[in-house]
């Protein structure tokens, strides 16, 4: 079996993420949760990746601080919570099927951060200098 490449998201996928991605953060930011670990810790979500057939949707998100035991007990209450916020994305987001939303870290910012760190290193920008003057 093969693995081919990965399809991009469809319209509706980016639409769809985007709806629940408001959504999801208007809730949080009201403080409508009402679980320990997620009460009192600002949360951003970043992104809401559906699944083409907008039964699923995996919610991106960053508390603030966002040390790892932070992170770990936030995303614990957070998927614990999933029920109950599927219930509000019912509500509030107009679909045939509400999508199950699993809660994961938003890794994009270390990531990020670790590639800005190596193109700083001394070896590396005297390469990038070295083919800006050749061009």
């Amino acid at each position: 079996m093969s693995k081919g490449r990965a399809k991009a998201p469809s319209q509706r996928q980016l639409r769809v993420g985007e709806e629940l991605r408001h959504v999801l953060a208007q809730v949080l930011d009201r403080g409508e949760l009402h679980d320990p670990a997620v009460q009192g810790t600002p949360i951003t979500v970043t992104e809401v990746r559906a699944s083409p057939d907008l039964k699923n949707a995996t919610a991106f998100v960053i508390p603030l601080g966002g040390d790892a035991v932070v992170t770990d007990r936030v995303l614990d209450g957070l998927n614990r919570a999933a029920p109950f916020l599927r219930r509000i994305l019912a509500e509030k987001v107009h679909l045939r099927h509400t999508p199950r939303v699993k809660f994961l870290a938003d890794t994009s910012f270390d990531e990020a951060s670790h590639i800005e760190g190596l193109l700083r290193e001394p070896a590396v920008a005297r390469d990038l200098k070295w083919e800006d003057d050749g061009a």
